[in-house]
Formats: structure tokens, sequence, C-alpha cells
């Protein structure tokens, strides 16, 4: 009976669920698996593979694996010395990094743009020093800059979760035991933290394959990737169908993520914060 009457309680979510993400989710396939006048057709994929599409949809797969490659190297590090340090200390520490999120997310895209672009705060610094200026912005290097700023923090969160929860008389018994600190690390620590970096990776790829915000503000009218163009199908060109069939390619590759996080981490170490 408590059973019964405890799974009423997920009737909010089940209504939000299908609200906000099952009947969308529904909609964007209807869109891209019919044309204008409601006939089926597969007609709509074919755009996907044009020249220009083909190219940002590349480029973004490019720039989310650079980007997320960064994020592991930086995160990693770093969430061992959070995992290493007492919780006092931990806490606050977390708090300072996390902190920069409390802000909203375009505030802090355009906070880039401005430190960037070929007048702003860095060339200024730059040119009262009498030194030479930096012409990043417009550039992948500004877009990937942006990703790792805004994204970073979820890379962070799930090595963190599992590297604290590693049992330090693990790591003992393997220096008891003759292992050194690179051993100990390759044959311990790493595989331990799979779930961990796994989930991470997904958390990072996942945004900022999909993004358009930071790829318009850092990138310019210059880059496009596919965020980009599926945002001008819908609100400038008004082709629903064509826009749908691109993000539902996007979709098979967030199913593919969620299915390698599942295979990895299958008993969410790495996302439960």
């Amino acid at each position: 009976m408590k059973s019964n009457k405890r799974k009423w309680l997920a009737g909010p979510y089940a209504v939000w669920a299908a609200g906000f993400i099952i009947i969308p989710l529904i909609l964007v396939l209807y869109y891209a698996l019919t044309n204008e006048d409601g006939s089926a057709t597969l007609a709509n994929f074919s755009y996907v593979l044009t020249k220009e599409n083909m190219k940002a949809l590349g480029l973004s797969l490019w720039l989310s694996l650079v980007s997320t490659a960064i994020c592991l190297l930086l995160a990693y590090p770093l969430a061992m010395i959070l995992a290493s340090r007492n919780v006092n200390q931990t806490s606050f520490i977390v708090l300072i990094f996390i902190l920069p999120m409390w802000m909203n997310f375009l505030l802090r895209t355009l906070a880039w743009q401005t430190l960037l672009e070929k007048n702003g705060v860095i060339n200024s610094i730059l040119s009262f020093f009498h030194l030479p200026g930096i012409a990043i912005i417009n550039t992948p290097a500004a877009i990937i800059l942006g990703m790792v700023y805004n994204f970073l923090p979820f890379m962070v969160l799930p090595l963190y979760n599992v590297l604290i929860k590693i049992d330090k008389d693990v790591i003992n018994a393997a220096r008891d035991l003759g292992a050194n600190g690179v051993q100990t690390f390759c044959k311990v620590t790493l595989p331990l933290s799979t779930p961990g970096i796994v989930s991470g990776i997904t958390m990072v790829f996942i945004p900022a394959l999909t993004t358009f915000v930071i790829s318009d503000l850092l990138g310019g009218s210059k880059i496009l990737l596919v965020g980009n163009v599926i945002e001008q199908e819908f609100k400038q060109t008004n082709n629903w169908n064509a826009g749908s069939a691109l993000s539902t390619i996007l979709m098979i590759f967030i199913i593919l993520s969620m299915v390698i996080t599942n295979k990895y981490d299958k008993d969410g170490e790495g996302t439960a914060f």
C-alpha cells in the first residue's frame, strides 16, 4: 500500500516529463519525418548531407572533442587536489569554483566577448604595457575557450565525486606492495575513477556539441556550428522540417553518449553529486 502511494508521488514529474521532454521529442521526430504538407518523407535528412551542414557538424564535433579533452586534462588534477583536502577546505574550494555557475550562462559568455574583442579589456591592458595584442575573437580558439570556461565544472564535479569515494586503504596497500606514484595512479586510481571520467566527458561533450550561444558570441558570423544552423532553420528560414532533421542527428549522438555512460557508470557514481 505504501509502495503505491510512493508511486503517486512521481506523478508531477511524470506530467512534467511528458509535457516538456516526451512531447517535444515526438514533435521533432514528426517534423523530421514529414514535409511541409505533412506527408511522410526522408528527404529532410538529405539536407543534412549538404556540404555546408556537414562542415558545420564536423566542426562542431571537432571543437566539442577538443574542448572535452582540455576539460579532462584540467579537471582531473584539480579533482585529485580537492579529494585530498579535508572536508572543510574542500567545501570552500568547491563553492568558490562553482560560484561563477550561479551567474547567467549568457552573461558569462558576454563577459568573455568583452575581454577578448579587439578593443577589449585584455588588449587594452596589453597595449598599456606596450605589448602586442591578441586576435582571438571570432576564431575557433575563442569558441574552445568559451566552452572550457563554461563546462569545466561539469567535468570536475563527477571526477571529484568518484575520487572522494576511493578507499585510501586501497591506495596505501598498492604503495605497501611496492607500487610507485605513477603505477598506483595507472593501476588503481585511474581505473576506479572511470565512471567519473565517462560521466564528465558526457556532461561536457553533449552541451558543447549542441551549443549555439558560445559560437554566436565568440565566433561571430564567421564560424557556424550545427547549433547555429538549427537555430537559423527555426528562427530565420522557418524551415522546421530541416531543423528537426538536424536536431534528430544530434539526438543520435546524445543517445550514444548516454548508452556509453550507462555501460561504464551503471551505479551512477559519477553523476550523484
